[in-house]
């Protein structure tokens, strides 16, 4: 900025200089008199002609520059949840792989044994399994005697019960469970009064 200034300033004195002899060699002559004066205000606005034009680039340059930062940050986050998207669906799919293997357990443990130490490893291990999958946040999904939910529940059969009120979860075939918001598997039901 301070180097267009100098040059505008060593401009104009040339300007100057030029103007002065022709005024005094032609101070009988009314137009060609106003000819340099024209000429000096006319080189006067040609340096501030490429300094508007050099302020309105970098304007654009700046606007530009905002522009891609804004494009930069929009990617960052949409990446950032399309790789959370990502992982979630991957655990999702991981955990409904081994929910079978849950469900052997339990099967396991509601038909007893007689011998306690080969059942008490049976509960150990679908102990620690149920506490590694709450620990990843896995959910189970309350179903029995809860409002039947399609977004939740899979009726697999329907029950007359006058105990129970229209469209509630009588029994839970097969436990549903969700990560995240997000069902892994759903509740297979008998629904009451349908």
């Amino acid at each position: 900025m301070l180097h267009k200034k100098e040059e505008e300033k060593a401009v104009n004195e040339a300007v100057r200089e030029e103007a002065v002899p022709e005024a005094e060699k032609t101070t009988a002559e009314a137009p060609e008199a106003e000819a340099p004066a024209e000429t000096a205000a006319e080189a006067e606005k040609a340096p501030e002609a490429p300094a508007d034009e050099l302020e309105k680039k970098v304007k654009d340059l700046e606007d530009q520059l905002l522009r891609k930062i804004a494009e930069f940050d929009n990617y960052r986050k949409r990446t950032l949840k399309e790789k959370d998207e990502i992982g979630l669906n991957a655990r999702i799919k991981c955990i409904g792989d081994l929910l079978p293997v849950l469900d052997t357990l339990e099967r396991a443990l509601g038909i007893g044994c007689s011998d306690e130490e080969f059942l008490r490893g049976v509960q150990l291990t679908h102990d620690n399994m149920v506490s590694i999958l709450t620990k990843m946040g896995v959910e189970e999904i309350k179903a029995e005697g809860a409002p039947f939910d399609p977004e939740l529940h899979y009726a697999v059969s329907r029950v007359e019960n006058p105990e129970l009120g229209e469209n509630v979860v009588a029994a839970v075939m097969q436990k549903g469970y969700t990560l995240g918001g997000k069902v892994i598997r759903h509740a297979m039901v008998a629904v009451a009064n349908p």
